[in-house]
């Protein structure tokens, strides 16, 4: 396919996955939004996006997951709504490589929204600041203001309140028990936490974080369940987000292979380090 021309650098912009390292509900606002607190940390299993110079007005997807239509895709959404609020000088296509599996609370729907946003912005060059491109991201999505600021944080309120953290990175062990989680059904459900106490960051990291989703989800999703209770034999199993992917902190690399090597076939498995900067940030159009 004969893309067109580059719009920047034809080098890829990375989108990065995240795991919540826990995930608490403190209560439900009237207009429904949940409030939470979270630590996100981002991992190194990214999408990869490209963008290439299309006439003005146009905004299209060229390439991305066939079971996602364009007109739905978190990325096509964010470039729109960018050139909905700003004058933009050209169009765009976006070719996305997606290899953060779907509704599997890995937030690579909003990260490829965030890191479509940083890229538009330098390369439309409207030089808009990340505090603008964030609240533009949160209507897309909670978590789309923490890949946008793309450092590891400690999240609260809907997802617009971030403090950074530098949490301890490290090799996790990830699965994919193949099945894909409605998070908004889980948000929906009766019998979901809504009522956690406030903690504090030290709290956390002291070890009083979980994760108010985990009942719920292995309740609806016994796959996920099952998946839970094979990867504690490795480490202390957690849910991210809503799921459907579950992962462990492992003593090393090796470690990390070796119990991966030991999956079921049933089941995929990826060996992801955490990093408390986002790798969106290391495209050489951008500077921090």
């Amino acid at each position: 396919m004969n893309r067109g021309a580059a719009l920047g650098p034809d080098s890829p912009w990375l989108a990065p996955a995240k795991l919540n390292l826990c995930l608490h509900i403190l209560g439900r606002r009237a207009d429904g939004y949940h409030l939470l607190q979270s630590a996100i940390q981002f991992i190194d299993l990214c999408d990869r996006l490209r963008f290439y110079r299309r006439e003005r007005g146009r905004i299209e997807r060229i390439d991305g997951p066939a079971e996602v239509p364009a007109e739905e895709d978190m990325v096509i959404r964010a470039a729109r709504l960018l050139a909905s609020r700003h004058e933009v000088p050209s169009g765009v296509a976006i070719a996305l490589d997606k290899r953060i599996p779907m509704q599997a609370g890995l937030g690579g729907g909003s990260s490829d929204a965030a890191t479509a946003l940083l890229a538009l912005n330098r390369l439309w060059g409207l030089g808009l600041g990340l505090e603008v491109l964030a609240e533009l991201g949160l209507s897309l999505g909670a978590d789309v203001p923490v890949f946008v600021h793309g450092r590891a944080a400690w999240v609260e309120g809907i997802g617009e309140r971030l403090t950074p953290v530098d949490f301890p990175t490290g090799v996790y062990l990830l699965l994919e028990p193949g099945v894909r989680v409605s998070t908004a059904s889980v948000f929906q459900d009766a019998e979901l936490t809504r009522n956690s106490p406030v903690t504090t960051i030290r709290d956390f990291l002291s070890g009083a974080g979980r994760n108010d989703c985990l009942a719920t989800v292995c309740r609806r999703y016994p796959e996920i369940a099952e998946a839970l209770d094979f990867i504690d034999k490795f480490g202390n199993a957690r849910l991210t987000g809503t799921g459907a992917c579950v992962f462990a902190a492992m003593p090393d690399e090796r470690a990390a292979r070796g119990a991966l090597a030991q999956l079921p076939p049933r089941w995929r498995g990826h060996v992801v380090h955490g990093l408390n900067r986002s790798p969106a940030w290391d495209h050489p159009a951008l500077d921090r």
